[in-house]
């Protein structure tokens, strides 16, 4: 990303992703502004760009259209990373998931077309796959939807196909597959696999498995995702109005996967060594394999992944030890 005079939204900029994208914008010299309500993203997340006089932060809901048109008024590009995430909290809570996810998502598909912005970048997820069986998830090749959060995701990548062919605008979808990095909340009933694996093991305490720990995920560190979004504003014409993949592509159970974090955590905690993980009942609306073929990222958008599974865990375990011990 060059143009560092470009002016940038990223909504949900306080979450996790959103902090990080924020973080990689005004280092290249960006202008960027944050549209977040703080339902899940975090104030500390961004407190170090504050004093940036690139950065604005302005507080409002992606259900609410104004907000939304205040937001992208004059803002050349939109990263869009605002939702409700989490396939439980879609399932105990459908209507604020449908709600924030598909109505804020045309809201700002709207005030996008309205302000004239040169492309929206959004982020879409893995869970489009639904009853795909298929052992490794192609772009062009969907199940049924099985969670409302699915749905939802569905759906907006529904709406930009049909925005982009009626108002001409551009648009890429980014399908993450389980991101994990610093700065995501471990905390909550809806905290990712990665970070609940790690605050346990800190706190001597047995993770839970749910399942028999057989089911797979492409886990994907953030700095990948980043770069996704980064190639994504930039790419050439041949790439818009599509959804990528943008993962790993390598597969890893979540038995391997608590093995290798604590190893990782054990190597600042001799004492995780011992820890051992306890299993739980499968989850409702889970999708049991999940691996990424990111063949037509790496065409369109000149995507490849950089960070391998075991460098961001340990670059993860290492953040979580620095801000939580």
């Amino acid at each position: 990303m060059n143009k560092a005079d470009s002016a940038i939204l990223v909504t949900g900029g306080a979450g996790f992703i959103g902090s990080a994208l924020v973080e990689a914008l005004l280092n290249r010299g960006c202008r960027v502004t944050v549209l977040d309500n703080f339902s899940t993203g975090k104030r500390e997340n961004l407190l170090d760009f504050r004093r940036n006089p690139n950065f604005r932060l302005m507080e409002g809901d992606i259900r609410d259209l104004e907000s939304c048109r205040k937001a992208a008024e004059g803002q050349d590009y939109i990263l869009h990373e605002a939702a409700l995430g989490s396939v439980p909290r879609s399932v105990k809570d459908p209507l604020t998931s449908l709600a924030v996810n598909i109505s804020g998502f045309a809201n700002m598909m709207i005030a996008a077309r309205d302000a004239g912005v040169k492309r929206f970048v959004y982020a879409s997820s893995s869970s489009v796959y639904g009853s795909d069986d298929s052992p490794v998830k192609q772009e062009e090749k969907t199940g049924i939807p099985l969670s409302p959060y699915a749905i939802t995701k569905h759906v907006d990548e529904l709406i930009a196909q049909n925005f982009s062919g009626l108002y001409r605008m551009e648009t890429i979808g980014l399908r993450y597959f389980n991101v994990f990095g610093r700065r995501q909340d471990p905390n909550g009933a809806y905290a990712a696999v990665i970070p609940k694996f790690i605050l346990s093991l800190m706190r001597h305490e047995a993770p839970v498995i749910y399942g028999d720990g057989r089911n797979s995920r492409d886990f994907t560190y953030v700095e990948n995702v980043v770069s996704a979004n980064l190639l994504a504003l930039t790419a050439d014409q041949n790439a818009v109005n599509r959804c990528y993949n943008v993962a790993c592509g390598a597969r890893t159970t979540l038995n391997e996967l608590f093995l290798i974090l604590r190893e990782l955590v054990a190597e600042l905690d001799p004492e995780a060594h011992g820890i051992e993980a306890v299993h739980g009942e499968s989850r409702v609306g889970d999708i049991p394999h999940s691996l990424a073929d990111v063949s037509l990222a790496e065409k369109f958008l000149g995507y490849q992944p950089q960070w391998q599974l075991r460098t961001g865990l340990r670059e993860t375990v290492q953040w979580y030890f620095r801000h939580l011990k």
